[in-house]
């Protein structure tokens, strides 16, 4: 092996995720279970019933990872787990878990924090896929996910600087959100993404929350605006306001364009910007919401034009999964960090400080 094989855990919000990660960069195995069917019906995770699923089958998923690498505990030299930040209910489930599994096979425990695996993603190679260099320094990354939304420079591995981050409300909560507003399913994200593929007119517009020069954003105050917008919308379709009757599907995909467009530009623009004043060689996308097609197709466009790179894992790693955690876990055990059997969880941990 080309560097310690990672035994990591992660169980922050609703997937429950065990991997098997050599030297930080090659997946061994990365199993996840997620979540998404059971929190639908509701349109939003309820923690209790989430940490509930983390109980049922974070054996399970650990058994087919075993399964996947072809591994034993002879192999692992050490367990890393997501500390925070998150659900605190789910947070305990893997902890306590990868805390069991650290004492009883004599293994050194890691905590992570999970916004840093959303970051250390873009250096994983998948079982099979050739060697790739690793993301260059100076970087800016972006990480947009259901709760969290921020900008980061890093001039080396575990060197953070906050340049920006939401002030209110996440993206991927915007998303959310405004998908339930245009009667499209859970999670809205991936919905409206492909409501907004068919959209054959592109005249709905939303507004963007610029917040003057700084990198920070806020999508609150674009929700609000989207009910307003979809209100008028429904009332132009002669519809009831209470939402009972559907909008016809050519408006959907019309209000999901603009929406998306919206949220799109903001995140965008301000990475751009960000990179560009940092000397930054490389731009890093991380988070759920960087599996949007029309996200990562901006930031390809917009770095081509300035001649930055861009890193963007396979979607599959963009969600929370357990290989980012053995990723940002290998970092930690390289600089000889390690977690007493104390650990506990964190689920306001921030990744850095202004």
């Amino acid at each position: 092996m080309s560097g310690p094989l990672l035994l990591a855990v992660e169980s922050s919000c609703d997937e429950t995720g065990i991997a098997l990660v050599e030297g930080g960069r090659r997946i061994h195995a990365n199993v996840v279970a997620s979540q998404v069917a059971l929190h639908a019906g509701t349109g939003g995770i309820v923690p209790e019933i989430a940490a509930r699923a983390h109980l049922r089958w974070i054996v399970p998923v650990l058994d087919a990872a075993w399964a996947d690498a072809g591994a034993s505990w002879h192999d692992v030299a050490a367990v890393a787990v997501t500390r925070g930040p998150g659900l605190a209910g789910s947070l305990l489930v893997g902890i306590n878990f990868a805390k069991t599994l650290a004492w009883v096979h004599d293994k050194p425990l890691v905590g992570v924090n999970h916004l840093e695996g959303h970051v250390a993603a873009a250096w994983l190679l998948d079982p099979g896929e050739p060697e790739r260099e690793a993301p260059p320094f100076p970087l800016v990354a972006l990480v947009v996910s259901g709760g969290h939304t921020f900008l980061v420079e890093m001039r080396d591995r575990l060197s953070y600087r906050l340049l920006g981050q939401t002030v209110d409300d996440a993206a991927g909560e915007a998303f959310d959100k405004v998908g339930r507003l245009l009667g499209l399913p859970y999670p809205g994200g991936p919905a409206i993404q492909r409501a907004a593929e068919v959209a054959t007119s592109r005249d709905r517009v939303f507004p963007r929350a610029w917040l003057g020069d700084s990198y920070d954003f806020s999508f609150s105050g674009l929700k609000t605006a989207a009910r307003r917008i979809v209100d008028a919308a429904r009332a132009e379709a002669g519809l009831a306001p209470d939402g009972s009757e559907p909008l016809p599907a050519r408006t959907t995909a019309e209000l999901a364009w603009g929406f998306q467009d919206a949220v799109v530009d903001v995140l965008a623009s301000k990475t751009i910007r960000a990179a560009v004043t940092c000397g930054a060689r490389a731009v890093v996308l991380g988070g759920g919401v960087a599996a949007n097609a029309a996200l990562r197709a901006r930031l390809a466009a917009e770095t081509e034009r300035c001649e930055l790179q861009l890193i963007v894992p396979r979607p599959g790693l963009c969600t929370d999964n357990g290989a980012m955690i053995g990723a940002a876990g290998a970092w930690r055990f390289a600089a000889g960090e390690r977690a007493g059997l104390d650990l506990d969880a964190r689920p306001s941990l921030p990744l850095a400080e202004r």
